[in-house]
């Protein structure tokens, strides 16, 4: 039996937990730049706001409608998701954390009415957090999450299902007959795994809800479609296909991409921009034990300003040993910027990907296919060695200080000097205080 706590619209939900006098009014949250929508409240949502809608699409809705627009607040998020997912850990045996706002539980063997444990953990969640969440459960983690997302949809939305089913729903309580009729009443492009595009074909070919789903050829979805989808039908079926992950996989690529707050034209800005997104993709590198073999970079102008040049490039830069080293990466990503970059033009766009990863553990050391000195006749650079210096405790100390003091306390000098005048700083206009990571932020309650 499985579990999977999800919390509710989170990132609004982070903010009305400092700002009450948010609670009931629609509020969106903005991504990068403040550019579109990508957390809504119920509220909004009954406005018509769209997942990614463009903030100048519905920035009228300020006066017309009260909308409050926030910037994202990251830090904010992340810290109080992690309060969020130690307490769901205690639903269970084993947890794994899905994402920032949902974790999968093991329940097996677990005794007792596991649909008000869950309600305990619930309510205990929204008293010492104070994030509303929904739990679902159900015997695979593909019915755990179609029952978390009945629990949200009886919640939000009274009679598609039954009301009995909002906030918590146990599947795994139902008998076939009830089961089947949630099944029916769920779209298929609505199950874990399934997405627009299949969605679409099986349509086409009369799959329109879970239940039709379930009913299908397993030979079929597998020579039709894929694996993948073979296995969410057997599980929508009942037979687990997916154990938990005690850690996620390590990523095959890492990237750090940012939109300008501000037009770029400098190549100095850009190296700037460059160096700080190379130090952090270097840092996740760092974080899950791995090393690159290639620095990707790219820079382009935004194509919605149609009046201006357009230019857009990017290069891979190989390195000879793989490495974690922010300032090796550092350097491979500047020398490619150097060779793409092109002035005359307005920058909006530019990142950094590491590519070819591979664990660190794995060495690779270059032969030395020099001559012998006295085939030199004792001329030439034999004696001079390439020697590759370990900085691996210098960036361990380099993540401790950033981890502890907060990012960017200790950096790169091409990184240049931290503050409000960087041309290619991100828009944050709206973003609220970091209640509970940053110290002049704390909330102050006056008697």
């Amino acid at each position: 039996m499985y579990a999977l706590v999800d919390g509710n619209n989170f990132y609004v939900s982070c903010e009305r937990v400092f700002r009450p006098s948010l609670v009931g009014r629609p509020v969106v949250v903005l991504s990068n730049n403040d550019g579109c929508a990508i957390a809504r409240s119920n509220e909004a949502k009954a406005l018509g706001i769209k997942m990614g809608a463009p903030w100048f699409q519905i920035k009228h809705l300020e006066d017309e409608a009260g909308l409050v627009a926030l910037s994202a607040n990251f830090a904010l998020y992340g810290d109080l998701s992690d309060r969020m997912m130690s307490i769901a850990a205690g639903l269970g045996h084993r947890q794994e954390i899905y994402s920032i706002d949902e974790s999968f539980v093991d329940l097996t063997g677990i005794r007792g009415d596991l649909t008000e444990r869950s309600r305990k953990v619930r309510e205990r969640i929204l008293q010492w957090i104070g994030i509303p969440t929904c739990i679902g459960l159900g015997s695979t983690k593909t019915l755990a999450k179609l029952a978390n997302h009945v629990a949200k949809t009886a919640e939000r939305n009274p009679g598609v299902y039954p009301d009995h089913f909002a906030q918590i729903c146990h599947l795994g309580r139902l008998n076939k007959v009830e089961l089947d009729e949630v099944l029916a009443a769920t779209p298929v492009g609505e199950i874990w795994g399934v997405g627009r595009r299949i969605s679409e074909q099986l349509g086409e070919g009369g799959i329109r809800t879970a239940l039709d789903l379930t009913r299908i050829d397993l030979a079929t979805v597998k020579r039709r479609f894929s694996v993948v989808l073979e296995r969410t039908v057997r599980e929508l079926q009942g037979t687990p296909c997916m154990d938990l992950e005690d850690e996620p996989p390590a990523k095959q690529q890492i990237a750090c991409t940012r939109s300008f707050g501000h037009p770029v034209l400098q190549l100095v800005d850009l190296q700037e921009a460059i160096t700080e997104f190379a130090c952090r993709a270097a840092e996740k590198l760092r974080r899950q034990d791995s090393h690159t073999a290639q620095v990707l970079v790219f820079i382009r102008t935004s194509p919605f300003r149609a009046k201006e040049p357009q230019y857009s490039k990017s290069a891979v830069f190989p390195l000879l040993t793989p490495t974690s080293d922010s300032r090796e990466i550092t350097e491979a990503a500047l020398a490619v910027l150097d060779a793409i970059y092109q002035p005359g033009f307005s920058y909006a766009k530019a990142g950094v990907m590491l590519l070819d990863l591979q664990p660190a553990e794995r060495h690779q050391f270059m032969l030395d296919l020099s001559p012998p000195i006295e085939e030199q006749g004792g001329a030439g650079h034999s004696d001079v060695e390439v020697q590759t210096v370990d900085r691996t405790r210098l960036m361990t100390a380099l993540d401790q200080v950033n981890g502890r003091y907060g990012r960017g306390t200790m950096l790169l000098a091409s990184a240049g000097l931290r503050g409000p005048d960087r041309a290619w700083t991100m828009k944050q206009e709206r973003m609220t205080q970091q209640y509970t990571t940053c110290w002049s932020d704390l909330g102050l309650v006056r008697a």
